[in-house]
């Protein structure tokens, strides 16, 4: 393969950026960690000559402290906080444990009790409702029929039935996490495409959700705590621009990612698109190159536009700079960077255990000419494992999506671990499942995307389809 990168950047490089990332810890939106991060990857566009421009925001943040269960004396290791649920006093709140049903009325029967609620992986719900694949690398690549793990359990178990809780009158919420590892779910920041909970919820594992269950039939009561702090708190979107060579049109490419994230993959997004910049700063295209980073992917109820919980953070971005996509500018394509460098680790016999060096990269491409495109850019790679997608029943996800909304065509990555939203409990944001000749690779491949968007006219990469509907093709 062609290594766009090589005469600006080096493995060692991107090494050393991941590793700054990872420094700054806990980096949700709004955080401290967060917030430092920005304002490094912004000392580094400024080092390269870049100028900056930010739109800055004040939503109200939620942060977990200080999370614990405790049955009859004896302390229950939890897993993680429910991301926005409510939060306690140093005291906790306690109750009688009662196990419930995924269901509203349920919830409303657990009134002034800690409701006890099992979240079974997910098995029956089939993933051609949410997937179209148009194409993959090696050919034979097939869409697991059931996409399960923590984030699409989750998503699926809790979206249409956690809102009623406030309303319910339960005093919190213990989820149990079944039919995955312990190790899996361990530090899963999840779910974060829901409301302020305002009741405080809890994840536990499997093993330890055992104890809880028996407690709750032996009507036994519980001591929950789950302290925090919600306040009002700023954080910032900021893009960069690389002026196109050809002063004789408008025409520009967006190339975005979200910085809010948890450990290595979610998001370092932010630091890959550090050496594209730096790529195409020496080697510019003829088109304007708009690199945007975005805030708010673990708060998207408040940066969404639009009421789809699959509407992402770049939305916000996109109705704020309408000047650079349709204005100033015309955006005809996009490129977004997410998720690099992923190895992929699945539960084997109840064992969470590296299956391969490459997880499936998934990729929304926006049409088919740009799906051809993007099979042309990965040529001569070594390590791969692709799946190309097309947007399927209103559903695409990652930060390509708000691009294709506004008819952006676009080639999106959005690699799916199961510990994409993980919080490692080592403290070292998961790097032993990192691969960073992997991660080399899809930088290549997204200059080269870049490169061959550039040598095709507006006509010849085409308008952006809408979604498809029905089911979709998983092989």
């Amino acid at each position: 393969m062609e290594y766009f990168l090589n005469e600006v950047t080096s493995k060692e490089r991107v090494l050393e950026n991941m590793e700054k990332m990872n420094s700054f810890g806990n980096r949700l939106t709004g955080t401290a960690g967060h917030n430092a991060f920005c304002l490094w990857l912004e000392e580094q566009l400024h080092d390269m000559g870049q100028q900056t421009f930010s739109d800055e925001y004040e939503f109200e943040k939620w942060e977990a402290g200080r999370c614990a269960l405790n049955i009859d004396g004896e302390d229950i290791p939890v897993s993680s906080a429910f991301h926005y649920s409510g939060i306690t006093g140093e005291e906790g709140v306690t109750a009688q444990l009662k196990l419930t049903a995924n269901f509203p009325l349920s919830f409303a029967a657990a009134r002034g009790k800690i409701a006890v609620v099992r979240i079974k992986n997910l098995k029956h719900i089939s993933s051609r409702i949410a997937f179209n694949k148009r194409a993959s690398l090696p050919e034979g690549m097939e869409i697991e029929k059931s996409y399960r793990g923590p984030v699409s359990t989750s998503f699926v178990k809790t979206l249409l039935t956690f809102p009623f809780l406030k309303t319910s009158g339960v005093k919190g919420v213990i989820c149990i996490w079944e039919g995955m590892s312990d190790k899996m779910v361990e530090g899963q920041c999840l779910n974060f495409i829901l409301k302020y909970l305002k009741v405080p919820v809890i994840w536990v594992n499997e093993t330890q959700g055992r104890k809880v269950i028996a407690a709750a039939k032996a009507k036994k009561s519980a001591t929950l705590t789950l302290t925090g702090t919600l306040e009002r708190a700023k954080t910032r979107s900021f893009y960069t621009v690389i002026e196109g060579t050809d002063k004789t049109n408008n025409e520009a490419v967006i190339v975005n990612t979200h910085t809010d994230g948890c450990n290595f993959c979610e998001e370092n997004g932010g630091v890959g698109m550090l050496e594209l910049v730096r790529y195409f700063k020496a080697h510019p295209c003829k088109r304007t190159l708009i690199f945007a980073f975005v805030t708010g992917h673990f708060r998207l109820p408040v940066f969404r536009v639009g009421k789809l919980p699959s509407n992402q953070a770049t939305g916000k971005w996109l109705k704020d700079n309408k000047q650079l996509w349709n204005g100033k500018y015309r955006a005809v394509a996009g490129c977004s960077v997410e998720h690099l460098g992923c190895t992929e680790w699945k539960d084997r016999d109840g064992v969470y255990t590296k299956t391969n060096d490459v997880d499936a990269e998934l990729v929304y491409t926006g049409n088919k000419k740009l799906d051809k495109l993007y099979y042309r850019a990965v040529e001569g790679r070594t390590l791969l494992r692709t799946v190309t997608l097309r947007g399927h029943n209103t559903m695409h996800f990652g930060e390509g999506q708000p691009l294709s909304k506004k008819g952006i065509p676009e080639i999106a990555l959005v690699t799916a671990p199961d510990y994409l939203c993980s919080v490692d409990p080592t403290g070292n944001a998961h790097m032993d499942k990192f691969n960073l000749e992997l991660m080399y690779e899809q930088l290549h491949t997204f200059a080269g995307c870049i490169t061959l968007l550039d040598g095709k006219s507006k006509k010849e990469i085409g308008r952006s389809q809408p979604y498809s509907l029905g089911i979709g093709r998983l092989k």
